[in-house]
């Protein structure tokens, strides 16, 4: 069985070792120019030579989006950009504007460039296209569904991305001009105001009267427009048999938890179908897992249809327990079995957690006590990035999470 690459989003360098621990094959950042995210922590080239190194040292590869639109005040030392991503490393550049495409191809000819999926590219003639010009990849647009999929690779040998899991855009494959009409930020040059995401009230134009009438009344829901979350993990062997070659999660801007999360349950699945399809059955933890790091319901979105009113958040969305990374292992001494944890949210004495990591199986348990770096005992571990110890039920390693919740998450909003 071929298995596909499972491509990570990674904004900062802490979040890149998360993905290529948890299981990622690639990630993909952006740097502190020409991408689509410049609210992200993104990286500078000293980080981008540390997350390239980590990555090659564990068979990951790493991609950069340079995918803006751009405009004529763009392109200033765009191509001394391309000539130091090869020289760091890196190992592909996703664009999606053609005059991009060709300066990068005049200052680094040997870099590999993959399509963006901002091409809007829904169609095999449009992918042969972009083949016949030489890209070794095309990343499909988001309202593609999987049987235009299955076209497309019956029709072209190219390796083709698509997205499976995160964030969606209200917009035809992101081109929108909402945010630089409310907010003067430009969505298709990294400066999105996630406007449509806001709360509206909507109002009725009525003829020979000056106001208009509200169509809400006080206290109905607000409106918006924003979509449920992208989650194929119940589909991943469909998507799998229709030939995509790399499975792409979204979330540059998400927490490391989310990353973590995300990548292992997606790991998991991608592996457990591949070494044996005809047996495969999809295991309800492994969504338990990805509703553990969502923050919005879950749809297919295009994959099965056009998306109906099913697919969108109207009114309040289903309450969904949050989960949070508590603390990061840093070290575990087997024969007292005690492990030094880093804080990263407030936890204490008699809380429940739970541990996960991408080689072993979650378990829950109590906090019993709490150490600091001396020996003395703590009620609650209350300081950003501090330092303690305690004890735990089963073995544990560097880079294993241990998290707090409020419970199994409802499939509520599930389409």
């Amino acid at each position: 069985m071929r298995k596909p690459e499972l491509l990570a989003p990674a904004g900062n360098l802490e979040k890149l070792k998360f993905a290529v621990l948890y299981g990622a094959d690639a990630v993909y950042i952006g740097g502190q120019r020409f991408g689509l995210r410049s609210k992200a922590g993104n990286f500078s080239c000293e980080d981008m030579r540390e997350g390239v190194e980590f990555s090659h040292a564990h068979g990951a590869k790493v991609f950069v989006a340079a995918n803006i639109i751009a405009h004529n005040d763009d392109f200033a030392g765009m191509e001394e950009y391309f000539r130091t991503l090869y020289d760091i490393g890196i190992d592909a550049v996703i664009i999606a504007d053609p005059a991009i495409i060709d300066v990068c191809r005049q200052a680094a000819p040997d870099l590999e460039i993959h399509l963006s999926t901002q091409a809007s590219t829904t169609n095999w003639q449009a992918v042969k296209f972009w083949a016949d010009e030489g890209i070794k990849r095309i990343v499909l647009a988001r309202e593609v569904s999987l049987q235009e999929i299955r076209e497309i690779k019956q029709n072209v040998s190219v390796e083709i991305e698509a997205f499976i899991h995160g964030a969606m855009c209200i917009s035809y494959s992101g081109r929108c001009v909402l945010s630089n009409h409310m907010t003067n930020r430009d969505a298709n040059r990294g400066g999105c105001a996630q406007s449509c995401r806001w709360q509206y009230d909507l109002f009725e134009e009525v003829e020979e009267q000056t106001d208009e009438l509200p169509l809400f009344a006080e206290g109905d829901d607000a409106f918006t427009m924003s979509s449920k979350d992208l989650c194929m993990i119940e589909h991943v062997p469909e998507m799998i048999e229709a030939g995509v070659d790399s499975l792409k999660i979204e979330g540059r801007m998400k927490t490391a938890h989310y990353v973590a999360t995300v990548v292992n349950a997606y790991r998991r699945v991608i592996d457990a179908y591949c070494e044996n399809p005809k047996e495969f059955r999809f295991r309800p933890e492994w969504m338990d897992e990805i509703l553990k790091a969502a923050n919005r319901p879950i749809t297919t979105a295009f994959y099965y249809g056009a998306p109906t009113a099913g697919d969108q958040i109207y009114g309040l969305p289903p309450k969904m327990a949050k989960y949070e990374f508590a603390g990061l292992v840093l070290d575990y001494d087997e024969t007292a079995g005690i492990a030094t944890i880093e804080q990263r949210t407030r936890f204490s004495v008699g809380q429940e957690v739970e541990f996960f990591g991408p080689k072993r199986e979650n378990f829950k348990q109590v906090v019993t006590a709490i150490w600091d770096e001396e020996g003395a005992a703590l009620v609650d571990a209350n300081r950003p990035l501090q330092r303690v110890k305690l004890k735990v039920d089963r073995p544990v390693q560097p880079y294993d999470i241990m998290r707090k919740g409020e419970g199994i998450l409802s499939l509520a909003g599930r389409p």
